[in-house]
């Protein structure tokens, strides 16, 4: 059986993606003594913040036609599922060392990196009709971050 998604229920998932972001950024915020990182992740949680008031508005913004449910499913084990990735590969709850600033700054790259293939992967099941456009701008999102992380890694 072949699951199509629409932009709606991907989205949807972005922002609990976002939500696990800015869950993940904060508690490693709390672990950190120095000021100026602290701040940084604090910093990079209200992007998360920010992203995730994004993607609702995108879902806000979506046409009837973009929110068609096209599989179906009575039990909603296709959200189900979607949710399960988002809890399970981005931004998921695993023991890092929360007091060496280089495991948090690569944890949350790979991360954002897992986030970005699983957009990627949503491409491939939400028709053009259904918005498969939108995922672009959730895509584009996460790479900025990918590049702030990546230029603090540098600087360590």
């Amino acid at each position: 059986m072949s699951l199509d998604f629409n932009a709606d229920e991907v989205f949807e998932i972005a922002e609990q993606i976002e939500r696990n972001g800015i869950k993940f950024y904060r508690i490693a915020a709390e672990n950190i003594t120095d000021s100026n990182k602290k701040q940084l992740l604090i910093d990079l949680a209200e992007m998360e913040v920010e992203h995730e008031k994004t993607f609702k508005n995108l879902r806000y913004e979506l046409s009837q036609d973009e929110k068609i449910v096209t599989t179906f499913d009575p039990n909603g084990e296709a959200e189900s599922y979607l949710r399960a990735l988002a809890d399970t590969r981005v931004f998921y709850e695993k023991e890092i060392d929360t007091s060496s600033f280089k495991e948090i700054l690569t944890t949350a790259i790979s991360a954002e990196k897992d986030s970005i293939v699983f957009y990627l992967g949503m491409k491939d099941v939400v028709p053009g009709h259904l918005g498969k456009e939108k995922l672009d701008e959730i895509i584009k999102e996460e790479m900025s971050h990918i590049k702030l992380l990546s230029k603090e890694l540098i600087e360590l």
